[in-house]
């Protein structure tokens, strides 16, 4: 999946003008492993982020001086650590979900010093991975990441450069329809998603909140059924509020301020790194992201809906 993928992000992405038509040496592969994984046709998160990296000396841990990139598109750190940035967090993050159902669990119990000591560990967990994601400007530049990473990751949904979609060439549920499926984006990623589910946290019902629902059909189908049990078995947010004991709203808070401040990470990085870039590039729009929305005005409204959801103490 993660050869084919690239095969087909190049293929569509490699000439100044996209192409309009996967033939079918392309499409065929490309649907029948997206069919087999439970996902989607062309480049996800998954194959760009979570199976795209190994170990440099297998008797070590996952730390960014630790792993490499198994495959890219014009190879160079930039491109590199960017994915290898994501690949740490994704590690660190792991703590989380571990603690996750223990969470639930608690609350279910109504174990109020349980549920307290697991949020204290989890947000610690969220300090390491900030400081994780604090460090992408090290080795990958706003410009370079522009015009030599970005261009290859779009999607065919809700893409300038494509309206029509991508027409799959021999694959015969989709006929001669062109299709279009939204590009990978880190809001693919299962971190983000499984808090807001065991935290309790909601979006408001509009177009912000139906492309979070269209991006949860990219991930891997394990992590969505993770996230859709977390959503209907967490009363995380209910037990803290109705308990009303300080401490535990407090690391609650922090949490929700931890996500709130990844947030605002991510925002201060869409504008360097691609609103205020160069606008001549065909598909590389700096006002629609990968994942083919206003992606500005959506991570800021990310941010504010976690931060203004905070438990009062």
């Amino acid at each position: 999946m993660v050869h084919y993928s690239f095969m087909v992000q190049a293929y569509v992405w490699g000439e100044p003008e996209p192409a309009e038509t996967l033939p079918r040496c392309l499409a065929q592969p490309i649907a029948a492993l997206a069919d087999h994984l439970g996902q989607q046709p062309l480049l996800p998160y998954s194959g760009y982020v979570l199976d795209n990296w190994a170990l440099v000396d297998p008797a070590r841990g996952i730390d960014l001086d630790n792993i490499y990139m198994i495959q890219n598109f014009l190879a160079g750190q930039d491109e590199a650590w960017f994915v290898l940035i994501h690949v740490a967090i994704e590690a660190a993050a792991g703590g989380l979900l571990a603690r996750m159902p223990q969470l639930v669990a608690a609350v279910d119990q109504e174990d109020a010093e349980k549920a307290q000591t697991l949020l204290e560990e989890m947000a610690a967990i969220w300090d390491r991975i900030n400081a994780i994601f604090d460090r992408m400007p090290e080795r990958c530049d706003p410009y370079i990441y522009f015009q030599r990473v970005r261009p290859y990751i779009h999607g065919w949904g809700d893409n300038p450069a494509l309206p029509n979609g991508i027409v799959y060439e021999g694959v015969a549920r989709y006929g001669s329809k062109g299709q279009a499926f939204r590009g990978q984006t880190g809001s693919q990623s299962s971190i983000v998603p499984a808090m807001d589910a065991v935290m309790g946290v909601g979006h408001a019902d509009d177009p912000m909140k139906t492309f979070l629902d269209q991006l949860h059909i990219y991930r891997p189908p394990a992590h969505r059924a993770f996230i859709d049990d977390l959503r209907a078995e967490s009363g995380l947010r209910a037990f803290a509020s109705k308990l009303g004991r300080k401490s535990l709203s407090d690391a609650y808070n922090a949490n929700l301020q931890a996500v709130a401040a990844f947030r605002s990470r991510h925002l201060e990085y869409a504008a360097s790194y691609i609103h205020k870039q160069s606008r001549d590039a065909a598909g590389n729009d700096t006002d629609v992201g990968t994942g083919g929305t206003p992606f500005m005005r959506y991570l800021a409204k990310h941010r504010d809906e976690t931060a203004e959801q905070l438990l009062p103490v």
